[in-house]
């Protein structure tokens, strides 16, 4: 070390030297943020790898869903949760933003359906007790299409089979839907195989279409000879046989249900497809009965009241049932200026054999000889009460030889039948002419006549009652006074006759006497028959 030059320098202290330290080691403040940057783009690419797509599900309301808590379920397995909530810009629906799990990639296609789960009482039973603790959740049912879409409308009401059970669809037509509902059940046998998936109106309005569905292994008992009829309630017959009784269990009379059997069932028939189509008739007896072939409208006309006569009346013909009444109506006949009642009936002409089944050519022309033939012999329809109580009739066709002469042409649509007035507007006409003689006897005439004869008899009367009064005052004494003479008479003639009397013992002497004249008399006669010369010699000494 050098020594200071001058005073100066050596009094003043040496300026520090400044040295830059190499900084090569970033701070431990910075560590923190850094690791959770780290942590965060994990999570984020955790989550990014995780998600699955996002789909967006209409609903008409979004009653007990909640963005950010409301799960998406399959199975009861998790498989998205609810994100968002909007309302749709028509105000009708609500818009629900659903974001699925990567293992939910299947649940994006065309045909997936989804649904919100709730507490619901319905025909199938009571569902969704369970969201009343967890609350509402949204299911889903997974589709079989390739095609994904990304905007779905969601069921108002849980399906009823999902994709993944086993059995097959089948179709039904019937009528009227009756007591049936979604859910109702199908039983083959009395043995619950099935149930109602869906039902809607035809587009012509005349009948309703179900689709169902039966659970395997029980589909395989449906074949194309299978019938279908509704078993909702109890199935009442009355007949000759008596009163029976038919029902299939007791959640029908309040649900509804169908049944179905083979009507042959010494056949085997071969399942019936996917998708079949079949009838559902209203009972069992109409489903098991033979086919009736191709019905044939007819059309009577009828010149009295149809009052009683209801749609659906059946058509008789001594005692079998050939059809039934289709419509009824009124229409003005001009030519004679009065009104008629048409009815127009079906009839089943296999139900008469199959002389009269639907043929062609000969067969065809050979019926309509036939039938003229028939309505020459009196073939005639006519009204009959078929219920004395309610009053409710029926169409009778059947033979009447005192017909008037009626003709038809068999070639006309729909074909015409002649008609008969029936017995009971028979009886009242009957009646009705009694009433009309009734009402031309003069009875003011009669009552006036019955009034005279009557004051006549009167005054007869109290004449006589006038002579009973002079008899009883002026005949009576002296009958009273000849009473007493006559028993006065009986009396001494009772003293005459009786046995102490002296007249009966004389009497009884002066017989005695007779009786021993006629004795002797008799002697006599004997003596003089053997000795007639006595009369003239006398008698002779012994």
């Amino acid at each position: 070390m050098t020594a200071p030059d001058t005073p100066e320098q050596a009094a003043t202290p040496p300026h520090p030297r400044r040295v830059r330290q190499r900084n090569w080691l970033p701070s431990l403040v910075w560590l923190i943020p850094i690791i959770a940057a780290a942590v965060g783009l994990t999570l984020v690419a955790k989550i990014l790898i995780d998600r699955g797509p996002m789909v967006t599900v209409s609903f008409r309301s979004a009653e007990g869903l909640e963005a950010g808590k409301t799960k998406v379920k399959y199975k009861d397995v998790d498989i998205g949760q609810v994100q968002t909530l909007k309302l749709a810009p028509d105000r009708s629906h609500v818009l629900v933003g659903i974001q699925l799990n990567k293992e939910a990639t299947g649940f994006d296609t065309e045909d997936t359906r989804y649904w919100v789960v709730r507490p619901r009482i319905a025909a199938s039973g009571i569902s969704g007790l369970g969201t009343l603790l967890s609350g509402a959740y949204i299911g889903a049912d997974a589709g079989a299409s390739k095609e994904t879409r990304k905007n779905f409308v969601g069921l108002e009401q849980p399906p009823i089979v999902t994709r993944d059970a086993s059995g097959r669809q089948f179709v039904l037509h019937t009528e009227d839907l009756g007591s049936l509902d979604i859910g109702s059940p199908i039983f083959y046998r009395r043995i619950k195989v099935g149930q109602v998936m869906a039902y809607d109106l035809d587009a012509d309005g005349h009948g309703v279409t179900l689709r169902v569905f039966i659970n395997s292994p029980y589909d395989k008992f449906v074949t194309m000879s299978s019938r279908f009829w509704h078993a909702s309630g109890f199935d009442m017959e009355l007949n000759a046989s008596g009163f029976k009784l038919h029902t299939q269990a007791l959640s029908t009379v309040v649900l509804g249900g169908i049944a179905f059997r083979d009507r042959d069932a010494l056949v085997d028939g071969a399942p019936a497809k996917e998708g079949a189509e079949f009838q559902l008739v209203d009972d069992e007896s109409t489903a098991m009965k033979e086919p009736d072939g191709a019905p044939q409208t007819a059309l009577l006309y009828f010149d009295q009241s149809l009052r009683g006569l209801q749609p659906g009346a059946t058509v008789d013909f001594r005692g079998v049932v050939l059809g039934e009444v289709k419509s009824i109506g009124v229409e003005y006949d001009n030519a004679r200026g009065e009104f008629r009642m048409p009815v127009v009936v079906q009839i089943y002409p296999d139900r008469l054999g199959h002389r009269f089944r639907d043929e062609t050519g000969e067969q065809r022309r050979s019926n309509a000889h036939l039938l003229r033939t028939l309505v020459k012999r009196g073939l005639r329809a006519q009204l009959r009460n078929g219920n004395l109580l309610t009053g409710q009739l029926y169409v009778a066709i059947d033979f009447f030889p005192k017909a008037k002469p009626a003709q038809i042409d068999p070639d006309k649509v729909p074909l015409e039948l002649p008609t008969i007035p029936g017995s009971l507007d028979e009886l009242q006409e009957q009646i009705s002419e009694i009433a009309g003689k009734l009402s031309k006897v003069p009875f003011d005439e009669i009552g006036r006549d019955l009034q005279g004869s009557i004051k006549t008899l009167n005054k007869t009367l109290t004449t006589a009652e006038q002579t009973a009064a002079r008899i009883n005052n002026d005949i009576a004494p002296e009958m009273t006074a000849a009473m007493k003479d006559a028993r006065k008479t009986l009396n001494a003639a009772e003293r005459t006759l009786s046995d102490d009397a002296p007249l009966q013992q004389d009497i009884r002497q002066t017989m005695q006497e007779l009786s021993r004249a006629a004795a002797s008399i008799r002697i006599l006669t004997d003596y003089l028959q053997q000795h007639p010369e006595s009369l003239i010699r006398g008698k002779q000494e012994p």
